[in-house]
């Protein structure tokens, strides 16, 4: 005998499948749902349904954005001379808590891992060459501080150097190991003063 009736267990399925949440979370977040006014339920539902929707990249950096154009691209105070390449959306969150970067940004989508099959074509790649037209005099590179992060830091500065473009690479006051998401701002803030040449 099941343990849950179906509709339940549907949807303690569904949680599962966001990335570490495990089948206690999973049944605890479907609970909740159920627990919720119908009212907070249909609010929860359109927020899924316009998130899915409403969202798409920037057609600059590939960040996350509801516009053709993210707000940091968009805005004309931010230094285009400078583009900070990250993995994702949430590193962009993360440095800008550190209020020390005015550049632009790069979102990868990922990182290169041949073992899961993630390959450069596979990331935002070309679309970060296309910007380095000659306005660009700065790359940094901030993946994070791990084999597949230190894979792709060393395949971007061999694709970008001769291009005549300055690479760095984010100082490590960024723990080894560590997501730049879980970084507080005081070390993302040295780790971007102590950026290096790559």
């Amino acid at each position: 005998m099941p343990e849950y009736i179906l509709p339940v267990t549907r949807l303690i399925e569904c949680f599962r499948r966001l990335p570490g949440v495990g089948s206690k979370s999973a049944a605890r977040m479907a609970f909740g749902v159920l627990e919720m006014p119908e009212e907070e339920a249909e609010e929860f539902c359109r927020a899924i349904r316009s998130a899915k929707h409403d969202v798409r990249r920037c057609s600059v950096c590939c960040d996350l954005s509801d516009s053709e154009k993210c707000g940091i691209c968009s805005d004309p105070g931010r230094d285009g001379s400078v583009i900070c390449v990250v993995e994702d959306s949430r590193a962009v969150t993360a440095l800008e808590r550190a209020h020390e970067y005015n550049g632009t940004y790069h979102v990868l989508g990922g990182v290169i891992s041949p073992m899961n099959g993630i390959t450069p074509d596979r990331l935002n790649v070309k679309e970060l060459v296309a910007r380095l037209n000659g306005d660009v005099k700065e790359v940094i590179i901030a993946t994070n501080p791990n084999i597949e992060g230190e894979t792709t830091a060393v395949y971007l500065s061999k694709l970008i150097r001769p291009l005549g473009v300055k690479v760095t690479r984010l100082a490590y006051g960024v723990p080894v190991g560590a997501d730049l998401e879980f970084a507080d701002s005081e070390t993302l803030a040295r780790a971007l003063e102590g950026r290096r040449e790559f």
